[in-house]
């Protein structure tokens, strides 16, 4: 009896010692692939690259180990830093070069002190359980894994009626997207977790794979990669959490695939976002694909492309954006002083309670007029990804970075204790599943972060509610 109960133990310990040593060797990868990358970077830009790259893998490495809550949202959060700011500043070095070697350490010193301090403000935040229903009863009492599917071709069809169609008003478009989204990511660390745990049958695998390809397929058709790539590290974070095992040879074709389609989308976006350039159609797909792979694929370019993608690079790459930032406030330009904080407020206000409500893509606007990315006529057309890092240095500098560490540190701690003992399918568990998904958002600024979210769960946990007598 005894061994009986002990052994899955033993075998659990055994597979976490694996994944952790799996990790660290991958992590090991990572340091000698920036060193290779950034050799010819002034010393002092590495060092802060590679500082940069262990304090973001520190939590989830630590989180491997131990794994003393089962929903690592702030580890997530924290390994956002290394592809949006360590590996862009070594794989882009020439685009880096535009600035200042002096503007390049402070924008990298204040990546550093953000890190520093939500890893401090995690960690010394005290927090106690929440044992109330509200948290910890489970939604649903019978299995739901049939009608999880759905859930992803729900949000296939909004992707084709929000991207190709006209039907949605800009404003209930963004409310959608957010509600669809939550729905699918929840669905899909569902379903990756059985997936993970082999409890699914060959029919639900294969729709499943059938629906994320389609969704992932519609969403890059708009030039833009982030969701793809946070709904891609949804699933995996939960197979990898259910089956203790890293699936090597899909997450690397993957990554090949992502990198290809992120190393042509500059030549895209020139193209496909001019001015009076129609928009693409469902038919246009296969020659969409087709242009952007020959792009992707293309070994070198004329000076004038480099030219044209280092222009769409300081306006795509967050620590282009970070640069920009400290070198305009070096020159003079104000700090914006909670400017675009007092538009978090707002958007958490429903449309029909305020039918002049401000557009959600506000802030947005707001930063990119002010450092001079943008016009207000160009502005109304096309969005320009500044991150909550960025607008914390544009509104207060280093202090900035300083109160949004430990804002973000603070919050995650005490919803990660919260939900500790939180089931999957509960209010708790559903929560820090959106949670582990907007982390990867690193491009949104805090309203848009914040009011996302916000949407996202309202629908999320509110439709159980609603449909509990159907399950139960």
């Amino acid at each position: 009896m005894n061994q009986r109960v002990s052994l899955p133990t033993a075998n659990a310990k055994v597979e976490r010692h694996r994944l952790y040593g799996t990790a660290c060797i991958s992590f090991g990868c990572l340091l000698a692939f920036i060193v290779y990358r950034g050799w010819a970077l002034p010393v002092e830009q590495l060092g802060l690259t590679l500082l940069c790259t262990c304090l973001a893998a520190w939590p989830a490495l630590r989180w491997l180990k131990l794994q003393p809550y089962p929903f690592p949202a702030f580890e997530v959060f924290m390994l956002t830093c290394i592809p949006f700011y360590a590996l862009q500043l070594v794989s882009e070095h020439e685009g880096i070069a535009m600035y200042d070697e002096g503007v390049v350490l402070k924008a990298m010193l204040a990546v550093i002190l953000f890190q520093v301090s939500a890893m401090v403000a995690f960690y010394r935040t005290v927090a106690f359980e929440k044992n109330t229903p509200f948290w910890n009863e489970p939604i649903f009492t019978r299995d739901i894994t049939r009608w999880l599917p759905l859930g992803l071709w729900l949000n296939v069809a909004y992707l084709y009626v929000g991207y190709f169609t006209d039907w949605l008003p800009g404003d209930i478009n963004s409310i959608l997207r957010a509600i669809f989204f939550g729905i699918a990511t929840a669905c899909t660390f569902l379903l990756g977790r059985q997936w993970g745990a082999d409890e699914l049958n060959q029919h639900t695998k294969t729709n499943l794979f059938l629906a994320l390809l389609t969704a992932s397929i519609l969403q890059i058709s708009s030039l833009y990669l982030i969701s793809t790539i946070a709904s891609v590290m949804v699933f995996f974070l939960a197979y990898i959490s259910a089956g203790k095992r890293i699936p090597v040879l899909p997450l690397a074709l993957i990554f090949i695939v992502l990198t290809v389609l992120h190393n042509g989308k500059g030549e895209m976006r020139a193209k496909y976002w001019a001015e009076g350039v129609p928009r693409i159609q469902v038919t246009d797909l296969p020659e969409l694909f087709s242009e952007w792979l020959e792009h992707g694929l293309e070994p070198f370019r004329d000076s004038e492309q480099k030219s044209k993608q280092r222009e769409l690079l300081e306006r795509a790459s967050l620590i282009h954006i970070i640069c920009l930032v400290v070198e305009s406030t070096d020159q003079g330009l104000p700090f914006m002083a909670g400017e675009t904080y007092g538009y978090v407020a707002p958007t958490l206000v429903p449309r029909f309670l305020w039918s002049n409500k401000p557009s959600g893509q506000r802030t947005t606007s707001r930063l990119a007029i002010h450092f001079g990315l943008q016009t207000e006529e160009s502005a109304k057309g096309t969005s320009i990804g500044f991150g909550v890092l960025a607008e914390a240095y544009a509104n207060f500098g280093y202090w900035g970075m300083i109160l949004l560490g430990l804002l973000i540190g603070c919050f995650n701690k005490v919803i990660c204790i919260w939900t500790r003992n939180s089931p999957l399918l509960s209010n708790g568990g559903l929560f820090m599943i959106l949670m582990m998904a907007w982390s990867i958002q690193a491009e949104m600024p805090m309203s848009t972060w914040v009011s996302s979210l916000y949407q996202a769960s309202i629908c999320v946990l509110g439709i159980p509610h609603v449909l509990r007598r159907l399950f139960n």
